[in-house]
This record gives structure tokens, C-alpha cells and sequence, in this order.
């Protein structure tokens, strides 16, 4: 599909409503298909930022990052089964588990696992303001190669942003994170720790298409640049 008809095609999901003299992208469709967060999840998570960010609370406030990743597998279920999972930590040994809010699958289904106003643990030192979003497959270019997967990942990704008046440069890749001005670790030994998925390439095309699509829908894109030097190796 090409840039232009992509951005069209986006634009007609991603229609204006007016809401206070603002524009907001209609909610895509999901399907709810929530990871067990009893009380005792909850609790581990209020612990684990303590811990991690100094506020020991299970509550996801005014978010201001989204980060994408790719499961590094082919399989929504095992995903589910993963995040449901909790499990520890396998370097301290500590919980929660790992979980996202929404995964998307191959075929452009959007399953939304954790409530929007829960912290969820998927990128080290963002937990505390980011929405994670997970997308079935094993590298940046099968998802980005995936018409149905990429259309639907803009569609949430654009009503994310005109929800909570996310800036287009604080969408980011998972290989991004340590270069957000979000990014706050307390434990020393992760403050540089990242992942490969959605690396730098991958996610100026990824953002590119989002503000062809966003602008077409008369969204904010705020900063299109959000990055500091990370300090890191």
C-alpha cells in the first residue's frame, strides 16, 4: 500500500470529534481480553515503583510516552499466557511480571489486556508514564511490512495520542527508551538497559505514517522530536 493511500485510508478511522474545541480520534475497535491484575498485582506493581521510581503506586496518571515492541513471537495466545503469567524476575528476582496494555495481532485485531489507568511493566524506566503497545511478530519489518497490523497499531496509536495529548515524539520504539526525557530509574544496574525491538530506522518511518494519518485527522502532533543524550555505552 502506498504512503498516500495508507494516509488516506487512516484518516477516515482517525475522524475528528469535537470535544471542548479539541480533536479527538475515535476510539479503533478492541477486544477486551484482560490478564488477571488482582490485588496482589496491584500491590507488587505499587512496590515495584517504589522501588524503581520512587512512588509506590499501581496508578498509570496522565501518561506521556507510548512505546511499541514486537513480541519476538507469532502467537497472540502465548502472549496472553506470558503477561498473564506473572512472573518474576529472573535478575532480582522480583514482581510484577511483565504485561502491556493493548497487543495486536497479525491479522489487525486489537486486544486491550490491562486497564488504561494501570501501570504496566514493559520498558525499564518508563513503566511509571507509558502505555505499552505489543505487536505480534518477530522483527520491526514484519510489523511494518503487515498492512492490517500497522493499519490498526496507528488507529489506537493516534487516538492514544489525541486522548492524552501525547506528543508525536513521545511515541517511541522500545529501542528508544534510554533517550526519552521521561526515562527515571532508580536501580542502578538498568538505568542503560533497553531492548532491540523498534529501533531508531523502524520508528521515523512508523512516525511518519502517524502524522500523515494524524494531521489528515486535524490531531496535535506537538513535539515531533522528544529525545535526550542517554549517557549510555
Amino acid at each position: 500500500m502506498t504512503r498516500i493511500v495508507l494516509a488516506l485510508l487512516l484518516s477516515l478511522v482517525l475522524a475528528p470529534a469535537g470535544l471542548s474545541g479539541s480533536t479527538v480520534a475515535s476510539r479503533p475497535s478492541t477486544v477486551w481480553k484482560p490478564v488477571p491484575m488482582p490485588a496482589t498485582r496491584l500491590a507488587e506493581t505499587a512496590a515495584y515503583s517504589g522501588r524503581h521510581y520512587g512512588t509506590a503506586t499501581w496508578h498509570l496518571s496522565r501518561p506521556h510516552v507510548i512505546v511499541e515492541h514486537y513480541t519476538a513471537n507469532r502467537s497472540f495466545g502465548a502472549t496472553w499466557a506470558t503477561f498473564a503469567a506473572d512472573t518474576r524476575d529472573p535478575e532480582l528476582h522480583e514482581k510484577p511480571g511483565v504485561c502491556a496494555h493493548f497487543v495486536i495481532d497479525r491479522d489487525g485485531t486489537i486486544y486491550q489486556l490491562v486497564r488504561l489507568g494501570v501501570r504496566c511493566r514493559h520498558t525499564v524506566g518508563l513503566n511509571w508514564t507509558a502505555i505499552g503497545i505489543e505487536h505480534v511478530g518477530t522483527s520491526d519489518a514484519e510489523i511494518l511490512g503487515n498492512r492490517r497490523q500497522l493499519s490498526a497499531s496507528i488507529r489506537l496509536t493516534g487516538w492514544l495520542m489525541s486522548r492524552y495529548g501525547i506528543d508525536l515524539g513521545d511515541v517511541i520504539g522500545h529501542a528508544e527508551s534510554l533517550e526519552s526525557p521521561y526515562h527515571h530509574e532508580r536501580y542502578a544496574s538498568w538505568r542503560c538497559q533497553t531492548h532491540a525491538d523498534f529501533g531508531r530506522p523502524a520508528m521515523n518511518r512508523y512516525r511518519a505514517n502517524l502524522a500523515r494519518a494524524a494531521v489528515a485527522a486535524g490531531i496535535e502532533l506537538g513535539r515531533t522530536v522528544d529525545r535526550v543524550p542517554s549517557g549510555c555505552p
